[in-house]
């Protein structure tokens, strides 16, 4: 089903059944402030395969999504200074983390290394699914090798009935891909150059190395 959310009905319709079907372990298509994810619950096993298997790649762990900066506090075994100065400055954003996860979270996102990707993004609607749900395993909503989706509907063409609820919102504000920053070393390192410039990362972290480690 493709929800219309920019009609207020349609949108409380949409939210409500997405929100059932990531509890329900099946797959969700939602607007972020990047382009539209295919969302799972992050800590179903088979959902999170059932994404993998949706994209039609093979399965690299995928992003977390989450719709509180609280959450993180939870998923991770200590935050470094740099990580919490990062996130009051961009989050909600398009700022990717990679820190280190709690050992003790029952997840199995797939070969991560101990790490995991988070991000809070600055949708309404996604942060109105997420806060419901708790944390989702979140890709970009398309086949692999495929154009990034900017609308559900997009989206509906690439990954048809794999998917139990569509939110349309309209096309992606600012289809750039986060800036994804890796914080598990000794020193923060910029691993793909996105939505936030390098700039505004040094401004407040000043130490932070570009992807060349520079």
């Amino acid at each position: 089903m493709l929800y219309d959310c920019r009609s207020p009905a349609d949108r409380d319709r949409g939210i409500a059944a997405a929100i059932e079907a990531v509890k329900n372990g099946e797959l969700v298509v939602l607007p972020t402030d990047t382009v539209y994810g295919i969302g799972a619950d992050a800590f179903t096993p088979y959902a999170v395969k059932a994404l993998a298997d949706a994209k039609g790649g093979a399965r690299q762990a995928p992003p977390v999504l989450i719709g509180s900066r609280h959450t993180l506090d939870g998923l991770v075994f200590s935050l470094p200074r740099s990580a919490r100065e990062l996130v009051e400055a961009f989050w909600p954003g398009a700022l990717t983390i990679v820190v280190e996860h709690s050992p003790s979270l029952a997840w199995d996102l797939g070969d991560s290394s101990g790490t995991v990707a988070v991000r809070m993004p600055l949708h309404p609607v996604a942060l109105e699914v997420l806060r419901e749900t708790g944390p989702m395993a979140v890709a970009s909503a398309n086949k692999v090798g495929q154009p990034a989706a900017v609308t559900a509907e997009e989206a509906r063409d690439q990954l048809g009935y794999s998917v139990r609820a569509y939110l349309e919102a309209g096309p992606a504000p600012d289809p750039v891909p986060s800036t994804i920053v890796d914080l598990t070393g000794e020193v923060p390192r910029v691993l793909r150059q996105g939505a936030v410039p390098l700039e505004k990362l040094r401004d407040v972290v000043p130490d932070i190395l570009d992807e060349r480690g520079v």
